[in-house]
Parts: structure tokens; C-alpha cells; sequence
């Protein structure tokens, strides 16, 4: 079982590759949600608002992964799925690669803009600071504070990383761990008596 996923920092720099008189920019970008990835696009096309095409790819979610690749009116499959091949070539999640195509006035063909977008979103990433971060399972813990000390054994010898809690009469921590230790630790919980753990949805 896979816990670990790769994405991007920070924006990547802008690049340029230039065919046939026609120039492509390109960027990356580290996202969360579509909200996000739309916002970016509109900026992208202010700052370059006289270019012909704005193509992208993107890739979401750590579990569950979703993608979209746009061709944005070049033909089909010529540059949203080039784009998207370099995504999938850096094992990368959370992350929009966009190009930008001024024409130059000669036509490169689909074999042409295929190389074109697909180096270009190469370039893009091959700048961007990549970075690997682990998947983490959320716990919830709740107990009877004379339970306190059982609790906290564990969270000290399973060395365990502690979100946020609420330590009152009835006691609610939450926990997070690595996606493969998480049978481990809610078998540790689920034995001690008076103990509730579940884990917390998205």
C-alpha cells in the first residue's frame, strides 16, 4: 500500500519553447480543488490575453484521483492529453500544468503540437520544486478522562502525532498517522476498554 504522494511546493518559473515562430509558455502549479485550478486559469488569460490557445492538464486528490486535460481548440488530443502524459510521467498529484500557444504563423500539425506541449509541460515541471509528502489517516479518540493515562502510553510509545484535543471530563483527541499504520493504531485504541476511536471522514 502505496502512503506517499508527489506535488508541487510552490508555482514553477515560466517557460518558454519556442517552434516554428509559434511560442509556448509554460507553467505548474500545486492545487487543491477545482475552485482553485479556475482562478488560476483566468489569471493566466488576463496575463496572456492576445494568445490563441490556453491548453491544460490537472490532476487531484490523493485517495481518489481526478483529472481533466483541455485541448482548449487544438486538435483533439494534440495538447491537453500531452500535458496530462507529463503529469503522469512525474507521478504527480494536486497539480495544474497549463501552456500557452501564441501562432506564429505556420502550422505544426497534430505530430508537431504534440512534441510542442508535451516538452513544454516537461520544461515546466522539470523547474518546479517537486516535493513528497505522506498520506495520513485522521483519528478521532474519545475517552473518560480517568482513562487519560492509558490514552497517552500509547500515543507516547507508538509515537504518535497529535492534531488537536479537548481534555475535560469526556475527552476527544484527534490523531494523525500514515496511511500504513493505520490498522495498527486503531487496533491499539480498540482494545483498551472505555476507549472509543473512529476515523474522521474528509
Amino acid at each position: 500500500m502505496e502512503d506517499t504522494y508527489k506535488t508541487l511546493t510552490t508555482p514553477s518559473e515560466e517557460v518558454l519553447f519556442k517552434e516554428k515562430n509559434s511560442k509556448f509558455f509554460g507553467y505548474a502549479f500545486p492545487v487543491s480543488d477545482e475552485t482553485e485550478i479556475k482562478d488560476i486559469l483566468e489569471q493566466i488569460k488576463k496575463q496572456h490575453y492576445s494568445a490563441r490557445h490556453w491548453c491544460y492538464a490537472y490532476q487531484i486528490g490523493i485517495k481518489t484521483k481526478t483529472y481533466r486535460a483541455n485541448d482548449d481548440g487544438e486538435p483533439n488530443n494534440s495538447a491537453g492529453m500531452p500535458i496530462f502524459g507529463q503529469i503522469q510521467s512525474f507521478d504527480l498529484t494536486n497539480v495544474l500544468v497549463i501552456v500557452v500557444r501564441y501562432f506564429g504563423g505556420v502550422k505544426l500539425g497534430v505530430g508537431g503540437l504534440v512534441t510542442a506541449y508535451k516538452t513544454t509541460a516537461q520544461m515546466a515541471l522539470e523547474v518546479a520544486d517537486i516535493v513528497e509528502k505522506t498520506i495520513d489517516v485522521h483519528f478521532l479518540i474519545r475517552f473518560d478522562y480517568k482513562n487519560m493515562n492509558k490514552v497517552m502510553r500509547v500515543i507516547k510509545e507508538k509515537n504518535i502525532n497529535v492534531v488537536n484535543q479537548t481534555l475535560e471530563l469526556d475527552c476527544l483527541i484527534e490523531i494523525s498517522c500514515r496511511l500504513t499504520q493505520k490498522e495498527e493504531i486503531f487496533n491499539a485504541f480498540n482494545q483498551i476498554f472505555e476507549v472509543s476511536i473512529k476515523e474522521k471522514e474528509d
